[in-house]
């Protein structure tokens, strides 16, 4: 099996990798990485399907979560704990189940990924219901920790999708949106932390955002979420406040503090000259998009 995956196979370009200088070996995977984003845009119509069911298990009170095993899982849990301070979502909104747990994050556990009884519990421990949406990550498209976790999802009535980067991926056929980004022969052959890894990632992203803009978490191109935690998240709060609605620096942090640190609320506050009780009864009539309440 492994031999028919484009992500196993060796790479032509990189036949003498170990012969190379420095400079060559980073040219070698500076040019393959060009090759990803090329990748990623052919499968767009599949992402898009895929977004289009997160957003649709958001708004029925669903959660996210992302399930895979070594750099796959890894990357699914990255995306996942940067959604509540960008987007200012419950951290239960987007998760991720990782194979071997917590302690895979920091050391490689290998044989987990075969461990298809784990995936089951480690989805019922995160409550996992018909009105989620279950996304399985795996390089290889075949790993059975994940397709296991499709299969239980698709069994309690959750809704699916897939990332993988090898077309005809087995975790395809458990998903309801499958997306097969062909990445191709890696530089140092079978090591898909590389192309794949990046590709995966810049898929996440993609699902993450697009995601958190249909259900109302951005104004502009700005997150008018954001959680400020600290010192740089208060000032950049402040600043979107200055950007979106032109008011000076004093006025925003006027405003920021008359509503509570709610750049949202603060915004429909200035362009509309309104109470903070106002604004927030506004937000809540459209259901969270700010452009929406200041009609």
């Amino acid at each position: 099996m492994l031999e028919r995956l484009t992500t196993e196979q060796g790479n032509e370009k990189t036949k003498h990798l170990d012969e190379m200088t420095t400079k060559e070996i980073l040219q070698a995977m500076n040019e393959e990485d060009q090759t990803v984003a090329a990748a990623v845009a052919k499968q767009l119509d599949s992402i898009e399907k895929l977004v289009h069911i997160v957003v649709a298990a958001f708004q029925r009170g669903g959660k996210l979560v992302y399930v895979g095993a070594g750099t796959s899982g890894r990357l699914g849990l990255l995306d996942a704990v940067e959604c509540p301070p960008t987007f200012g979502v419950d951290p239960k909104m987007v998760q991720a189940v990782i194979a071997g747990g917590w302690e895979a994050m920091a050391n490689a556990a290998e044989g987990a990924e075969d461990d298809e009884e784990a995936a089951v519990r480690d989805l019922e421990a995160v409550g996992l219901t018909a009105n989620d949406v279950v996304v399985g990550i795996a390089a290889s498209g075949r790993t059975p920790y994940v397709v296991s976790a499709l299969r239980y999802a698709k069994k309690i009535g959750a809704t699916t999708g897939s990332i993988a980067c090898n077309q005809g991926a087995a975790i395809s056929q458990y998903a309801d949106a499958a997306v097969e980004i062909e990445t191709g022969p890696e530089v140092l052959a079978g090591s898909t932390r590389l192309k794949a890894g990046t590709a995966q990632k810049m898929v996440l992203n993609m699902i993450s955002t697009a995601s958190m803009v249909g259900i109302g978490k951005v104004y502009g191109n700005w997150m008018v979420d954001v959680q400020a935690t600290n010192e740089k998240l208060k000032e950049r709060a402040k600043r979107i406040l200055m950007e979106a609605t032109g008011v000076s620096a004093d006025e925003a942090s006027r405003y920021y503090e008359q509503a509570n640190g709610e750049v949202k609320t603060a915004i429909v506050m200035i362009l509309r000259q309104c109470s903070y009780k106002e604004a927030k009864s506004r937000l809540q009539k459209a259901g969270g998009f700010v452009r929406n309440a200041l009609k």
